[in-house]
């Protein structure tokens, strides 16, 4: 089955769930997957009840433009069908091969414009949302889609809304409750015309399409009736919701992981050859077998390590 996902919507009688994590996957680690993941298990359930297609799809950004290059797109793409291989995650491409800098705001309106009945979720870290009126038009976004937002701690990451949204984070395995004042914090960080969009339940980020599919058999409510159905804007038949998703998750990025490799890289570039190569290898096995040895792994997929070995990425001297 295939885990790249670009088609326009195709007619359906009941509309899909699309949730949709961004960044620039530089490389991809398992923090990437988790995150997805486990927004795709909590809504499988509610998508299982209620008939509906669910669709949890990465979603990489051609370049950050604060960043002074990047990995090829190809490359990172190659490395994102190995991380989610035999995975329900899908890959959707619509960023990668535009030049940046790409706003998120325009991707979400094409999104609407490409699935108009679907129930359509983007996924960022409140570092990201609390920030939203720093972004190109970030206050509009819910008029297209619904947010669901982790609790992720802020990074020295700066974004204007370009698509880079949550490249860093996993779900943290401690300390997985949260306080009644823990979500109020939380929520009090959303900008405060955000934060009457607020929901605690994430079968509230699908009720707009369940009441638009439901509003030919039902006229008593007077605003969806008057809602042009043409119209791209998720506000026209019920403002976009914000769930907050109270769960701590650890951090580990993309350039952490770069910079881990390059270490490794400078330290290796020390050794006599012979010394080099048994390096080498023994990276290689850590990483397969998923020791401490080395920190990479943890959080590399074998096969997207091995691909980094293969095409000589992020200047890893010592797999040349």
């Amino acid at each position: 089955m295939p885990n790249t996902s670009n088609s326009p919507q195709e007619k359906t009688p009941t509309p899909a769930i699309r949730a949709y994590l961004g960044g620039s996957f530089d490389p991809v680690h398992n923090g990437h997957l988790e995150v997805a993941m486990s927004v795709y298990q909590h809504l499988l359930p509610i998508a299982t009840q209620l008939q509906r297609t669910l669709h949890v799809s990465l979603l990489p950004n051609a370049r950050s433009p604060f960043k002074t290059q990047s990995t090829d797109p190809n490359h990172r793409l190659a490395m994102l069908k190995l991380a989610t291989e035999s995975t329900p995650i899908q890959i959707n491409e619509l960023e990668l091969w535009q030049a940046p800098p790409v706003y998120t705001i325009d991707s979400v309106r094409t999104l609407r414009q490409q699935y108009p009945n679907d129930s359509l979720i983007f996924i960022m870290g409140m570092d990201s949302a609390h920030s939203l009126d720093k972004w190109k038009d970030g206050l509009r976004l819910t008029d297209h889609v619904n947010l669901w937002v982790f609790n992720r701690q802020c990074s020295s990451d700066m974004s204007d809304g370009i698509s880079d949204k949550f490249s860093d984070s996993t779900i943290s395995s401690e300390n997985n409750t949260a306080t009644v004042q823990d979500i109020a914090t939380l929520q009090s960080q959303l900008p405060l015309s955000l934060q009457p969009h607020i929901t605690d339940s994430p079968i509230e980020l699908l009720t707009p399409t369940i009441r638009r599919s439901s509003n030919s058999s039902s006229s008593n409510s007077t605003n969806l009736n008057n809602t042009d159905p043409n119209s791209t804007d998720l506000k026209n038949a019920d403002q976009g919701r914000i769930y907050i998703d109270s769960r701590p998750i650890t951090a580990v990025s993309s350039t952490q992981i770069r910079e881990q490799l390059q270490r490794i890289d400078d330290q290796t570039n020390k050794m006599p050859v012979a010394e080099r190569q048994i390096a080498s290898i023994a990276s290689i096995n850590d990483i397969i077998s998923n020791t401490e040895s080395n920190p990479l792994a943890k959080w590399l997929n074998p096969a997207v390590y091995q691909y980094i070995i293969a095409h000589q990425l992020y200047s890893a001297a010592q797999f040349r």
